[in-house]
């Protein structure tokens, strides 16, 4: 049996899907179901055996403690946060919370539970945290692509939060012999991605002929990791991984945020005709405080020690994505709360509009 924190999310509900359709062992799904947290992610698991849902919070000592000791897992994968560098910017104190200090309680229940196993069970146990290409930093346009050497430098709330879980794990394995894996992915796509990241969201307005709002000139660059290509690579670090390493996972996919917003614009006006298609839609707004001008992975070592490598191009998954969010239109209307319309209020509405 694994464990996984945060498995109602995006990443984290696509990890047990994919691990279910490959593995019938089993998996406990631990979640406290916050506004990116839904179990309409995890229908198709109703009535499985093989998923146990327990709605919990990391930061909650005694019942992660509790579920470890009544679950026995082989392993823990750790996908639990709060992701979206917007949401750092106007509310940081809940990314350290989460993040840092989440980190912290499940690491050291984990450790406290983990010593008390046999030797066998100790040394086969594995803790996986899911972390995220943006404690880097900002490369230039000439620069070389991060790898497991790059130094940190998180230039966001966000970033500097993951930035710190990382190096908590890694002290955990160092101080405490903790058996730990660290990875750090590009920016992913893919379904059930809440609507606030770029690409849902240019998806979801383009469909209610809303503005596609773009910040600054759009020459950001990122690498885009489809979600099932990700999994993929994660139940890989799982399998072989060397513990107290990391490993950078990439999509060989770099873009800039103004082309793959026109890329969605062309997949929808082939799957969602209408006249004068959709790139009038798209504006320029003030830019992010603090916007990193580029991201690039390089994870040939991924490739080279454990075989892995992505299987989906960028054309191929975004036409995948954008087919997804057109068929679940339901979806996207239930996860688009009040609560979320007064997210894009806050964050877009008054943005100055740039010529």
């Amino acid at each position: 049996m694994i464990l996984v924190t945060g498995a109602a999310g995006f990443i984290g509900s696509n990890f047990v899907l994919d691990w279910l359709a490959r593995s019938d062992e089993p998996v406990v799904n631990c979640d406290k179901l916050s506004y990116a947290g839904n179990l309409d992610n995890l229908a198709p698991l109703v009535g499985d055996a093989r998923h146990v849902f327990v709605r919990a919070d990391i930061l909650d000592r005694a019942q992660m403690a509790s579920l470890l000791r009544t679950y026995r897992p082989r392993a823990v994968i750790h996908f639990a946060a709060e992701t979206h560098v917007d949401r750092s910017i106007h509310a940081p104190a809940d990314f350290i919370a989460n993040n840092v200090d989440g980190t912290f309680a499940l690491l050291a229940e984990t450790q406290a539970w983990w010593s008390t196993l046999g030797d066998t069970e100790r040394a086969s146990f594995r803790v996986l945290h899911v972390s995220t290409d943006e404690v880097f930093g900002s490369l230039g346009p000439g620069d070389a692509p991060f790898t497991e050497q790059s130094r940190y430098a998180p230039n966001s709330p966000y970033a500097a939060s993951k930035a710190a879980s990382d190096h908590l794990v890694r002290a955990w394995h160092h101080t405490y012999g903790l058996p730990t894996l660290v990875t750090n992915c590009s920016n992913n796509y893919g379904p059930f991605q809440f609507p606030e990241k770029l690409i849902p969201l240019m998806i979801a307005n383009a469909l209610s002929g809303a503005e596609l709002p773009v910040y600054g000139d759009g020459r950001q660059v990122r690498d885009w990791l489809y979600v099932g290509d990700h999994c993929t690579a994660l139940r890989r670090v799982l399998e072989a991984g060397t513990p107290g390493e990391s490993y950078v996972i990439g999509g060989a996919s770099e873009m800039t945020n103004l082309d793959v917003v026109r890329a969605v614009c062309d997949v929808l006006g082939e799957l969602v005709p209408k006249e004068g298609g959709y790139h009038g839609q798209i504006s320029h707004v003030a830019d992010r405080p603090g916007h990193d001008r580029r991201y690039a992975i390089d994870f040939s070592k991924l490739a080279g020690e454990l075989g892995w490598a992505p299987q989906e191009s960028f054309a191929g998954g975004l036409r995948k994505t954008v087919q997804w969010y057109r068929d679940h239109a339901d979806w996207t209307a239930r996860v688009q709360s009040g609560a979320y319309r007064e997210w894009i209020q806050r964050n877009y509405v008054g943005r100055e509009v740039q010529p």
